[in-house]
């Protein structure tokens, strides 16, 4: 069985309704709209985090040398430069 947590959310009057009316054309319910919003923007944010460390520890000298490297088979149509 899953553990749920109860948080009491404040939302701009505007906004929970938005929420509410996109849900209800969703199926449904505002709480599965609001867990969705926050699991994605969690999402998101961890693969920017990802990126962001693979960049930094990325060799970029052997990068371009495996890129420009001479050999094997021409690009196909589409890929070239």
């Amino acid at each position: 069985m899953k553990e749920f947590a109860t948080y009491p959310l404040r939302l701009p009057n505007s906004l929970k309704q938005a929420v509410k009316e996109t849900a209800e054309e969703d199926g449904g319910s505002m709480n599965q709209f609001i867990i969705m919003a926050v699991a994605e923007k969690l999402s998101a944010m961890k693969t920017a985090g990802f990126f962001d460390k693979a960049r930094k520890e990325a060799d970029f000298a052997t990068f371009w040398q495996v890129l420009n490297r001479q050999g094997g088979e021409p690009p196909r149509e589409g890929d070239e430069w």
